[in-house]
């Protein structure tokens, strides 16, 4: 625990100042600077007590020492890292004689024979660790000079390197600027890319100007324009020409007008429209030679050498076969005259990127495919609407929705809206699942439930491969339950409407990584899929992509159900045990004994986020299953002190929350900090065993003020969970708050609707006013999903001559398009970006600055942003981390004293990557929490500026700093997951789980 001296002064300790080493002879003394040097330290001091020379440092040397040699390593040149002194010191046996405890001399030990017998050095001895961001160069340093090593968590994707000294002393490198960080920098690979800190593109100078087209086909899904105007963008900010193909492969055959070649202000506007503005199309002639001949054709005719094709798996599949036989379409076309070696000779390669544009997020080797949360937000939509006509005549309804083999939108739909049964193709039920779905269905009316919805993928089977129609559940339901049924096949309905935010960054992010992709490629090397596993975009194969996924339907095919869940991302059989441990009721012969129920308490602190109800509803519905009690503190820990408001939530009570907006139980911000004694009173009165809070940052602090009471209130001696709910996105130890996905999504309908107000005058900006606090999160992904000219942050803050630049980027696009485009814009800024220039203040000096040619207007959304009903995302995600919390609580109970001695019983829940990690407030607090601007030190999406910036043409070319080297870059067919914080519990809490095997095939 951090004393309330430490507290103030932040921390006594402030870095590395040296490291010290001893060698006990000269030969080790030598060997050793070798060993360093060799490593890119520099010798910055030598000291030789014979000659003594060293100046203004003499009192730094050691008293003891014959010889020293000062070694220092400076990474400046390298942006990360931190400046190493290493100092070396001969300290011989003769000075040591006479000296009171004389340490024992080393002795000399060879580190070619390393202590082979211990399988992870790490345990072996103390070791002295350094940064380096880049591993592969160590590993061949030391394979060159016959040092031993052992690499972490293997040799192809480490890590972590350790190896001895010649003085014995274990030296270990890591990727990880420090071990919190989430970010690992070694061998920098696509793969080990954030989206927000997206390898970047551009050029070599001698590099030729390419020509790269781009191509959606298949279903239409939204998101393809997004992901249209990043390739077109970026591909013309790096120096090369950008084309689009019409109607998809029937454009790409046919040739003439369907090849356009594209500027930069064709795609203006295109990220707020649905479907694909580039049509798409299947073509019959493409699957046939006679037609890809004429697509190579039209390729060499318009000089093209680079395609991207947005697609499904069907489309990805003809892009590589068309790559395949590029060379012999060449040489065929050579032989029929159709075109000359000399048109043929540049374009001996043809280079080819694949990106995912599918509803279904049927894809292997991605966590998310372009276009599937948009779907998602639709079906969700449509069963909010028709959940208030069912409660009300007590009906039941069967929604039908799209995926083929793949389960899901419907998993992810039956979560987000607290469907009560659902069938998926990869989890079928078995032998008599009609008993079992009118069983669970019965219960829930015995509850109380006035409706009934059930989930059905168009795709849905038995465990015998039989199809499970939606007409034959309303007919089991109407002859078993005599229930009012009604099917609703919601169709097409799921791929219209623009794409969510979430989408809009997906495919503007992927856009740019496959320009690069294309403009990186070697002769030879496999045609990538740009995906995103880990919450990193990645460059996977794409042939091995598409064999997976048609793996699935094989497994399907073959009854191999566990083999096809397991190819399914990460996250999908997650929510698929979230979706049962939240919606079967348990027996009582299924909860745990009595003397292992607790009690629980569960209270929102801080402002209304999208999602807190959802949590709510998830971890009451989870405590109930398993036997516990649930707790809501009412309006916060005010309403806990003041009116001593505690309530129990029931399963009827919770049940509809999962699609409402705000705070049911209501929240506050105020802490715990104004009366710890009272709140330690009433924690004593009910007799909490755990502690759930739902919140901001005040949620966190409060978290922070109660764990560092309990050495005065042994109340407040039970676990503790934080689960991050604010549209800031600014609680440290996760990379994503609940709430924040609403926010942007009702952001970008905000912005939306503006821009179409400033198109219509033509020449109109608005200066748009976001919340977000001291964290620049809603600003920076809003701009990147509204596509805004500008972007004010509070960490970057805004100077005159940013605000003069950006004024004269506005004159320059006004003068482009000459009131021709009737795209709106837009100019984000963050509501404490700065105190000097106010969102009026900018407005005015544009419109000053303008002299008539164009007008400017302020735009303040204000607690819009909070959202009314909360994002599929969201709440999927609410009932994830919820149940989740509650499990963390019961794998951490205990005594009093336990409890108060175990620094995990107090932390944050979060997502990092696609796992969900909880991290000990004792560390954020030490190491990632900045206080002051409340808000961690560390975000992973601030490097996504220059993105932003480059997208919207505020900067007319990626800079230095971003680039990554290609050589670097390799496409990996694993993610990489997380590294310091403390994931959740691999088992289940102990105890029967509850319901599975009754509803099987049910999620």
């Amino acid at each position: 625990m951090v004393t309330p001296d430490a507290q103030n002064l932040h921390n006594y300790l402030a870095g590395v100042s040296f490291i010290s080493l001893v060698a006990p002879d000269e030969d080790l003394f030598y060997e050793t600077i070798t060993y360093y040097t060799d490593l890119g330290f520099l010798e910055t001091l030598v000291y030789d007590r014979a000659n003594p020379t060293a100046g203004k440092h003499q009192d730094d040397l050691c008293f003891l020492s014959d010889r020293e040699t000062w070694l220092h390593t400076d990474p400046e040149q390298e942006n990360q890292g931190t400046a190493i002194t290493i100092k070396i010191r001969l300290v011989t046996a003769t000075r040591l004689e006479g000296e009171p405890s004389s340490p024992k001399l080393l002795r000399r030990s060879s580190t070619l024979h390393p202590p082979t017998d211990i399988r992870d050095w790490r345990g072996a001895k103390q070791a002295l660790v350094l940064f380096s961001p880049k591993l592969d160069k160590i590993i061949e340093l030391l394979q060159k000079k016959g040092y031993a090593y052992q690499a972490q968590p293997n040799e192809h994707a480490p890590f972590e390197i350790y190896t001895y000294d010649p003085l014995s002393t274990l030296v270990g490198f890591t990727s990880k600027p420090n071990p919190f960080t989430t970010i690992v920098k070694s061998l920098p690979t696509a793969s080990q890319q954030n989206p927000t800190i997206l390898p970047s593109v551009e050029p070599t100078l001698d590099a030729k100007r390419r020509k790269i087209a781009v191509m959606t086909s298949g279903g239409d899904s939204p998101g393809m324009n997004g992901a249209v105007r990043a390739v077109v963008r970026t591909a013309i900010a790096m120096g090369h020409d950008a084309y689009c193909i019409y109607e998809g492969y029937e454009g790409l055959v046919q040739g003439g007008d369907l090849i356009k070649k594209m500027g930069w202000e064709d795609v203006r506007g295109w990220l707020s429209e649905g479907g694909t503005l580039i049509g798409t199309a299947r073509s019959a002639a493409f699957r046939q030679r006679y037609g890809r001949l004429a697509a190579a054709k039209n390729l060499v005719i318009n000089g093209i050498d680079g395609l991207i094709v947005c697609g499904g798996d069907g489309s990805l599949t003809g892009a590589d076969l068309f790559r395949e036989e590029w060379p012999g379409l060449l040489e065929e076309l050579i032989n029929n005259e159709e075109i000359t070696k000399e048109q043929a000779e540049p374009f001996q390669t043809l280079n080819i990127a694949g990106l995912v544009g599918s509803i279904d997020n049927d894809m292997s080797c991605t966590d998310a495919t372009i276009g599937a949360y948009s779907s998602l937000a639709r079906i969700c939509q449509a069963v909010d609407y028709i959940d208030a006509t069912a409660a009300s005549h007590q009906r039941a309804f069967i929604i039908e929705v799209m995926g083929r083999h793949c389960g899901w939108l419907a998993v992810m739909s039956g979560v987000s809206t607290g469907a009560d049964y659902i069938f998926i193709p990869e989890k079928p039920p078995g032998e008599g699942w009609e008993k079992q779905m009118c069983d669970i269905i019965a219960r829930h009316r015995k509850l109380g439930k006035r409706k009934t919805i059930v989930i059905v993928a168009e795709g849905a089977i038995d465990r015998d491969l039989k199809p499970i129609t939606s007409e034959y559940v309303k007919k089991v339901l109407v002859d078993v339950l005599k229930l009012d049924t009604r099917v609703t096949c919601l169709g097409h309905v799921q791929r219209g409407g623009t794409a969510v935010a979430y989408d809009r960054m997906l495919a503007s992010l992927q856009g740019v990584e496959a320009v690069r992709a294309i403009v990186n490629a070697k002769p030879g090397s496999p045609s990538p899929m740009i995906a995103i596993t880990e919450n990193k975009i990645t460059r996977k194969p794409l042939v091995e992509a598409v064999r997976m996924t048609k793996g699935v339907a094989e497994a399907i095919k073959n009854k191999e159900f566990d083999r096809a869940m397991k190819l399914r991302d990460a996250e999908f059989d997650e929510y698929y045990r979230a979706f049962i441990a939240t919606t079967v009721p348990g027996k009582e012969k299924e909860r745990l004994p009595e003397e292992k129920r607790k009690r629980y308490a569960i209270v929102h602190v801080g402002a209304p986020a999208g999602g807190m109800n959802a949590a709510t509803r998830a971890a009451a519905l989870y405590c109930i299953s398993r036997g516990h009690r649930a707790f809501a503190i009412h309006n916060g820990f005010p309403g806990l002190v003041r009116h001593d408001s505690v309530r129990e939530l029931t399963w009827l009570g919770v049940e509809g929350w999962a699609i409402r907006g705000g705070s049911e139980i209501g929240t506050n911000r105020t802490e715990p900090g104004v009366d710890l004694g009272m709140v330690a009173w009433y924690f004593q009165k009910y007799q909490f065993d755990g502690l759930l809070l739902i919140g901001g940052f005040e949620a966190y602090k409060s978290l922070s003020e109660l764990r560092g009471a309990r050495q005065s209130y042994p109340a407040f001696r039970i676990p503790m969970v934080c689960l991050p709910a604010t549209i800031s996105n600014n609680v440290p130890g996760t990379e994503y708050s609940i709430g924040s996905d609403t926010c942007l999504n009702a952001l970008i309908d905000y912005c939306d609707a503006i821009k179409q107000s400033a198109s219509a005058s033509r020449r109109r900006v608005f200066v748009v006013e976001c919340q977000g606090g001291r964290s620049g999160y809603v600003a920076t992904m809003g701009g990147l999903s509204t596509g805004a000219l500008a972007v004010y942050t509070p960490e970057e803050g805004i100077k005159l001559e940013t605000l003069m630049k950006d004024i004269n980027t506005l004159r320059g696009s006004f003068a482009n398009d000459q009131g021709m485009n009737r795209a709106g814009k837009i100019i984000l800024r963050n509501e404490k970006a700065s105190a000097t220039y106010t969102t009026e203040i900018i407005a005015n000096m544009i419109r000053e600055e303008a002299q008539g040619r164009f007008e400017s207007r302020t735009s303040i959304p204000g607690h819009v942003q909070q959202g009314g009903t909360p994002s599929p995302m969201d709440r999927v995600r609410a009932v994830r981390l919820a149940t989740k919390c509650i499990q963390y609580l019961e794998t951490h109970g205990g005594t009093k004293a336990e409890v108060h001695d175990n620094p995990e019983s107090a932390a944050v829940i979060g997502i990092k990557g696609a796992a969900v990690v909880f991290t000990p407030m004792a560390i954020l607090e030490a190491t990632d929490t900045d206080w002051e601007n409340r808000r961690p030190k560390q975000a992973y999406w601030r490097n996504l500026r220059g993105i932003v910036d480059v997208l919207s043409g505020r900067k007319q070319t990626f800079d230095a700093a971003d680039l990554v080297d290609d050589n670097e870059i390799q496409e990996q067919t694993q993610g990489h997951g997380q590294g310091q914080a403390q994931e959740e519990p691999a088992q289940e809490p102990t105890g029967e789980r509850v319901g599975e095997e009754q509803i099987q095939g049910a999620a």
